[in-house]
């Protein structure tokens, strides 16, 4: 059963984002359904990707519980005992989580600790990406020295705009600024070193952000083949891109296909829908060490 829109008669619907949907549950608390829907390029496609909703459901919250000691979060639970009666559903079974509501802080925190993506693009123009200097002669995909943090702006519509260190402080101010900078940097050394373990490397991942109770938490998705670039160990040669666990395999195929990333997406043919269901399914068998159980709901 795939999922490409949800609708749960009794909670107020209050966002539907590319993949997320989210409602309200009391005052102080949301629910966040992910569907099926695949985004690339900010641009939603019309095929959904099987189990995906699902996937990212269960990574997120797996994520969730081995970062909780670095910083406040929103989640709290995938528990079906714990979500509202309505949202009990065979159709979200396994696709929602129960967090705490925030205010959200409008950039994303990126951190990249390999060349690769628009990083590598902008590096090969500039010899900089977001503002950092770096190495001459760096090949893609080869490994910064140190991760590098670079944020972008957070739209709504259309395509997120990288900015600096600089931009960004300008936009929420300089002490929180350097906040999320630091905080994004320890959550991507710890999610690369418990990566490592599972025998990928976590080549970049973006982070959001929130104000909850006056305190700087961590939102939104964590840690997923959505959010982040994952590499295999063993197949890893810097000079070109390598294989990953993420949507990069669908990226690939649409700029071949000579889209110019505006609405409206290609179709996508079977094998590229059934690869991208495969490789999300890998990651977090990886990652968890525990067997996907299709269409079970594993979170």
């Amino acid at each position: 059963m795939t999922l490409t829109e949800s609708t749960i008669p009794g909670l107020t619907l209050l966002h539907r984002g590319k993949v997320r949907e989210t409602y309200a549950v009391g005052e102080d608390r949301l629910l966040l359904v992910a569907t099926d829907r695949l985004s690339a390029f900010d641009v939603v496609f019309e095929q959904p990707i099987p189990d995906k909703g699902r996937l990212l459901t269960a990574l997120s919250a797996f994520w969730f519980r081995q970062l909780d000691s670095l910083g406040p979060t929103h989640f709290l639970s995938t528990d079906p005992e714990q979500l509202p009666p309505e949202a009990r559903g065979p159709e979200l079974a396994g696709r929602v989580t129960l967090a705490r509501r925030a205010q959200r802080i409008d950039a994303e925190c990126v951190v990249r600790g390999y060349l690769a993506g628009s990083g590598w693009a902008e590096y090969r123009a500039s010899g900089e990406v977001g503002g950092h200097r770096l190495p001459e002669g760096l090949r893609e995909a080869d490994r910064l020295p140190e991760p590098i943090f670079t944020p972008s702006t957070k739209a709504e519509v259309g395509h997120d705009e990288n900015i600096s260190r600089e931009q960004l402080a300008e936009m929420v101010g300089a002490d929180l600024a350097r906040e999320l900078e630091e905080r994004s940097l320890a959550l991507y050394r710890a999610g690369a070193e418990r990566s490592a373990q599972a025998g990928l490397i976590l080549a970049d991942t973006k982070f959001e952000f929130g104000w909850i109770d006056g305190a700087v938490a961590l939102i939104d998705e964590l840690l997923t083949p959505d959010s982040s670039r994952f590499w295999d160990v063993a197949l890893y040669q810097p000079g070109a891109s390598p294989p990953s666990f993420d949507k990069q395999y669908v990226r690939d195929f649409v700029a071949g296909s000579g889209w110019n990333r505006e609405p409206p997406a290609p179709r996508l043919p079977d094998e590229v829908i059934d690869g991208t269901r495969e490789r999300y399914a890998t990651a977090y068998e990886r990652l968890t060490g525990e067997a996907w159980r299709s269409g079970e709901g594993s979170a």
